[in-house]
């Protein structure tokens, strides 16, 4: 029961659903997810860390970057289905809706070129 209540409490956050969400159409690194939600760097970390932690995210290394992506599921039967299910659910909701529309136009080199 330990590992379930892990992942539901995973995804008992908006900005944690909403990564998740995002994360199915692209991997994306820390600054992209940051600009998309509008968080603070530290937070989007912390948040991302919590995916991760249930097994519903994964990080890999891309050169200097670090990418974020959705998990396989195969760590765990509980996440597996959350991500599974999550690829139907929320679609038409209006903030859902809004991230996938300015998705496409977030990109890591013009966030880091701004700064």
């Amino acid at each position: 029961m330990k590992f379930f209540i892990k992942v539901m409490k995973a995804l008992s956050d908006p900005n944690r659903v909403k990564m998740t969400k995002m994360l199915q159409h692209k991997p994306m690194c820390v600054c992209e997810i940051q600009t998309a939600l509008g968080i603070a760097q530290s937070t989007a970390s912390k948040h991302l860390k919590i995916l991760e932690d249930a097994d519903l995210v994964t990080s890999f290394k891309d050169g200097l970057w670090v990418n974020y992506g959705v998990a396989d599921g195969s760590a765990s039967p509980f996440a597996a289905n959350m991500i599974g299910n999550l690829k139907h659910w929320l679609e038409d909701e209006r903030e859902i809706k809004e991230l996938n529309k300015i998705l496409p136009n977030i990109d890591r080199h013009d966030i880091v070129n701004k700064n």
